[in-house]
């Protein structure tokens, strides 16, 4: 789960991080308003949306007088945003953040996640603050640090030492960045986030760290053990289909095909959108069902999928490993007699009890496409949607 900027400082700021003075806002009258309740000498206008280039796409505004805070805002406001991470359509600004303009000296660039390939939390700075991670790593990889953090362990003096001098500070800044170092990582652990990222990180005119800006995820996995950041969702800010599917506990991610592609499991899955690819198509989305799916999942697997417009053919590719394909067969038929299906449905099924699984679909008198393989399953979605 994402959280708007704002959010993300309140957390930060409830363990001690500093952050600049600032306060949500909901319409360019009531930014004015928190800029006159601030009364300080400058002002930074944000847009809160979930996405990435902010600054770069206009969503970022400085303002010196109440006026220009107001402007600033309206401006934000009246149209969609459209960021390197929104795509084309945009996304529509309902919130700001309006903040105290404050000056500094250096940027810096703080994350931590989870590192895969040594299966712990990693600590991340480098001393290209405010600039895209992602495009330091690739050009300039040398000015990314790293430090691997051990679950059991936790953060360790010695690894805000290496990362204090790496940075090219003295000594004088140790204790302040350990300590703030110790707790971005206590909010990481303690929320179960799978990202905490201040970006930029700055180190200000009289030599304090401050967390201009803000970002924290949350690992959806974990959400049952902290209902208290359920009221920090903003619907506004998520795909429809994408919300209705996780009230039926279905993994959907929309895409930008016109293939709607039903699976069971995230292997499975991605695989299945390679060959719908090779074969000349693209997938409309990434639908996992699951291994436990019934007849209700999959009936709202296909309304889901049948939502978006741009849809024009349907692929079931389902390994029966728990889920026996002839209770999936037997899902899918009455999902289908259920849900008003107009466009050519393909099935593609392996597995235990598969042979009984292929025997119901073809004779249920519905209008299905059985393949055997999934070479097969493709080749024929493909060939629908390009007839």
């Amino acid at each position: 789960m994402k959280i708007h900027e704002y959010q993300a400082k309140t957390i930060l700021a409830r363990h001690g991080i500093p952050i600049p003075e600032g306060r949500p806002a909901f319409s360019p009258e009531e930014a004015r308003k928190v800029a006159e309740e601030m009364g300080a000498q400058g002002y930074v206008v944000k847009a809160q949306v979930h996405a990435g280039g902010r600054g770069k796409a206009g969503g970022v505004k400085r303002a010196s007088t109440l006026d220009e805070v107001e402007a600033a805002a309206r401006t934000i406001m009246e149209k969609p945003l459209v960021t390197a991470q929104s795509g084309p359509e945009g996304k529509k600004v309902n919130r700001l953040l309006v903040e105290q303009a404050v000056p500094f000296k250096q940027e810096l660039y703080l994350g931590i996640t989870v590192d895969r390939s040594s299966a712990a939390p990693v600590l991340i700075m480098s001393t290209a603050g405010g600039m895209e991670i992602e495009e330091v790593a690739a050009k300039q990889p040398e000015l990314i640090l790293k430090e691997t953090v051990h679950p059991l362990t936790g953060l360790v003096p010695f690894q805000c030492r290496n990362l204090n001098f790496s940075l090219g500070f003295g000594a004088g800044t140790i204790k302040e960045l350990t300590q703030l170092l110790n707790q971005a990582y206590e909010v990481f652990m303690k929320y179960d986030c799978s990202l905490v990222e201040v970006n930029p990180l700055v180190l200000t005119e009289d030599d304090h760290f401050l967390a201009l800006d803000a970002k924290i995820n949350f690992d959806d996995n974990a959400s049952y053990r902290h209902k208290e950041l359920a009221e920090l969702r903003d619907p506004d800010e998520e795909d429809p289909l994408e919300r209705e599917a996780s009230e039926f506990n279905l993994n959907y991610i929309r895409l930008d095909g016109n293939v709607g592609a039903m699976v069971n499991g995230a292997g499975l899955a991605m695989a299945t959108m390679d060959l719908i690819k090779q074969a000349g198509a693209e997938p409309a989305n990434f639908l996992d069902v699951g291994g436990g799916a019934n007849v209700e999942m999959i009936t709202a697997g296909f309304k889901i999928i049948l939502g978006d417009s741009r849809v024009r053919a349907i692929l079931i590719n389902i390994f029966g490993g728990i889920l026996r394909c002839d209770v999936l067969a037997q899902g899918v038929i009455e999902a289908a007699k259920t849900v008003k299906i107009q466009v050519p449905l393909i099935v593609r099924l392996q597995g235990t009890n598969v042979e009984e699984g292929r025997k119901m679909l073809m004779e249920s008198g519905l209008d299905f496409q059985v393949a055997e393989t999934i070479n097969d399953a493709a080749k024929l979605v493909a060939a629908a949607v390009n007839a």
